[in-house]
């Protein structure tokens, strides 16, 4: 498998996950999570996988300043619907990292351990998601902001041509490079700019 060479630049996430710990998935419970991951659970690279991803990320250190996040004592809540434009997806996302379900999730092991009704959507607040840690109700909220990373003005024309079929193989190339070039300025260039991702 290859992938763009930022992918691998990408800072990754760093949890303490107890229930690996108990049944010996991850030496301590220690597990981390990258931009592949997320991309493989997407299947694709785009603004919205970088957005998902880096407000995970942001939420997770402002929540856990000088501790390692907790995987599956956090609550993941969406101002939108699951199915409502690309909410699914970044929920999606969200979860991979978080271990946060709805009712769907991991039952628990003794009482312990629950991963469900840790997701919840159309919920009013604001921002577009929060995150709470379950052992102090520290919470933060996340509002994602790409288009201070605007694409390539020569994107629009070349996505055109390759959805109708009449690009040339160089011009869908092209086209693809630039698009992923977006990507790594949000997730590279601009990971720590403010503006992004907005904390409330």
């Amino acid at each position: 498998m290859h992938t763009p060479d930022f992918f691998s630049a990408v800072r990754a996430i760093s949890l303490h996950d107890p229930l690996a710990g108990f049944l010996g998935a991850m030496e301590g419970g220690l597990i981390e999570y990258n931009y592949t991951d997320a991309v493989k659970l997407a299947g694709h690279s785009c603004p919205t996988v970088a957005g998902a991803y880096l407000a995970t990320l942001k939420a997770l250190e402002h929540l856990y300043p000088e501790a390692t996040p907790q995987r599956g004592e956090i609550k993941v809540s969406f101002h939108e619907s699951s199915s409502s434009g690309v909410t699914g997806v970044i929920a999606n996302i969200a979860t991979l990292i978080t271990g946060a379900t709805q009712d769907n999730g991991f039952k628990g092991i003794g009482g312990k351990f629950d991963r469900r009704n840790l997701l919840f959507f159309d919920v009013p607040m604001c921002g577009e998601m929060r995150f709470e840690r379950r052992d102090t109700g520290s919470a933060v909220s996340t509002s994602y902001h790409p288009e201070i990373v605007p694409p390539d003005p020569a994107m629009k024309e070349l996505m055109q041509a390759t959805l109708m079929g009449t690009a040339s193989p160089e011009e869908q190339n092209e086209f693809a490079r630039l698009w992923q070039e977006r990507v790594k300025r949000i997730l590279i260039d601009h990971i720590d700019d403010p503006r992004l991702v907005v904390l409330e």
